[in-house]
C-alpha cells in the first residue's frame, strides 16, 4: 500500500484497516492526511485483494477529532471555498463513491471533519465511548465536508438541524437511536465487529456490492432517478459471471465462489 507519514494500514483476508495516526492531535484531518487518505483509497480500489476497507483512528480516545484549524484560520473567502471543494472531491465523494464498502470504526471523538468523514462510509460501528458532532458554527463556520448534506440523509432535518445549529456533541446512544450509526459495541470489541461485518461482505459478490453502492447513491444526486439507475445496474448484473456462479450455486444447493467478474 505503500508507506505514510500520518497513516498506518493492515491487510487480513481481503480486509484492509486504514488508521489515521497522528494521536498528538487527536488523529485531526491536515491537507496532508487527507492526501494521503486519498491515495491509499485509490491504491485499494484498483487492488484485486482489498475486498473491504475499514477506516479507523489511533489511539483510545479519538477517531478523527475535526479539521486542523491552524491551517486555516487565516483563509479568505476564495480560499474557504477551494479547501471544502479539494477536500470533498479527494476524500469524501471519493469514500462514497468507491466501489468497495468502507466501514467506519468509531474508536472516540467524531467531530467536525472526523464525523463528516465517518458519514462518507458506507456503513459505520461506534465504539460505547464514542462521541460525535458538528461544531463548526461555535467557530464561525458551518460543517464543509459534506456534512450539512450527508447528516440530514442519515438522520433528517430536524435532527440534522438541532446538531449543527447547538453544535452539541451526542453520544454513542443517540448516535444509533437516530441512525447515525449502525452498532454500538465495547471499544475492546470494536475492529472484531468491523471485521465480523467485512467477512460476511466478503462472502458476498464483489460485482453486485459495486452495484448496489451506485444504485444507492443514485437516490442522492440531483436530477438522477435512482430507480432507472437501479435497473440499469440490475440488468448488468446478468452479463458478469458472479450472476452466473451465485445463481448457478443456487440451484447446485452449494456456497458461491465469487470472483467479482
Amino acid at each position: 500500500m505503500g508507506s505514510f507519514e500520518n497513516l498506518l494500514t493492515t491487510m487480513d483476508n481481503g480486509t484492509l484497516t486504514i488508521t489515521i495516526n497522528r494521536p498528538d492531535k487527536l488523529n485531526a484531518l491536515n491537507k496532508k492526511t487527507i492526501e494521503e487518505l486519498n491515495v491509499a483509497l485509490k491504491n485499494a480500489e484498483g487492488d484485486g485483494v482489498v475486498k473491504v476497507i475499514v477506516i479507523t483512528g489511533s489511539g483510545p480516545k479519538a477517531f478523527v477529532a475535526g479539521a486542523d484549524i491552524s491551517e486555516f484560520a487565516d483563509f479568505n473567502v476564495e480560499q474557504g471555498k477551494a479547501l471544502s471543494a479539494d477536500g470533498q472531491k479527494k476524500l469524501f465523494d471519493v469514500i462514497q463513491n468507491l466501489t468497495k464498502p468502507v466501514i467506519a470504526a468509531i474508536n472516540g471523538f467524531a467531530l467536525g471533519g472526523g464525523l463528516e468523514l465517518a458519514m462518507a462510509c458506507h456503513i459505520r460501528v461506534a465504539s460505547d465511548n464514542a462521541k460525535m458532532g458538528l461544531p463548526e458554527v461555535s467557530l464561525g463556520v458551518i460543517p464543509g465536508y459534506g456534512g450539512t448534506q450527508r447528516l440530514t440523509q442519515l438522520v433528517g432535518k430536524g435532527k440534522a438541524f438541532e446538531m449543527i445549529m447547538t453544535a452539541d456533541m451526542i453520544n454513542a446512544e443517540d448516535a444509533l437511536k437516530w441512525g447515525l450509526v449502525n452498532h454500538i459495541i465495547a471499544q475492546e470489541n470494536l475492529l472484531t465487529k468491523c471485521n465480523e461485518l467485512a467477512t460476511k461482505i466478503i462472502s458476498r459478490s464483489p460485482s453486485a456490492i459495486a452495484s448496489a453502492i451506485r444504485s444507492v447513491n443514485a437516490n442522492f444526486q440531483d436530477s438522477v432517478n435512482g430507480f432507472e439507475v437501479e435497473i440499469e445496474e440490475f440488468g448488468k448484473c446478468f452479463a458478469t459471471q458472479d450472476f452466473k456462479e451465485g445463481t448457478t450455486a443456487f440451484l447446485e444447493k452449494r456456497k458461491p465462489n465469487f470472483t467479482g467478474k
